[in-house]
């Protein structure tokens, strides 16, 4: 079962221009999967890069707006998208020059996924 979900989200990944990664960790950054091109910058697949969402979405959530359910971060060479699905967090990784628009649709297509991930694995 993970080579099947491993190989949906390599498919995505490719499907979608520009995107170099994508990573579904615990809310600490712990990776359960994990798909990457060559291309991906390895400081943004480390588990201490991806765990400050978590701490960065319970802050905005202290805003009052509500939860909050998608993070963009822009940077010179790399945009990295984060999708809040407590208990897991999605992280999908791309070129500067990726559609945004594209990468935050990616969601609906990863929720499924994420969905019987977690009834897969007890976190």
């Amino acid at each position: 079962m993970a080579e099947e979900m491993k190989k949906y989200l390599h498919d995505l990944m490719n499907s979608t221009e520009d995107v170099l990664g994508i990573i579904i960790t615990d809310r600490d950054g712990v990776p359960i999967l994990k798909v990457a091109g060559e291309e991906a910058p390895e400081l943004a697949m480390r588990p201490n890069f991806i765990s400050t969402f978590s701490m960065a979405t319970d802050q905005a959530g202290k805003l009052g707006m509500g939860k909050n359910h998608k993070m963009v971060c822009v940077y010179g060479n790399y945009q990295v998208v984060h999708f809040n699905k407590l208990p897991m967090v999605v992280t999908v990784i791309a070129t500067n020059t990726a559609n945004t628009g594209l990468l935050m649709d990616m969601d609906k297509e990863i929720s499924a996924l994420v969905s019987q991930l977690t009834h897969v694995v007890d976190i």
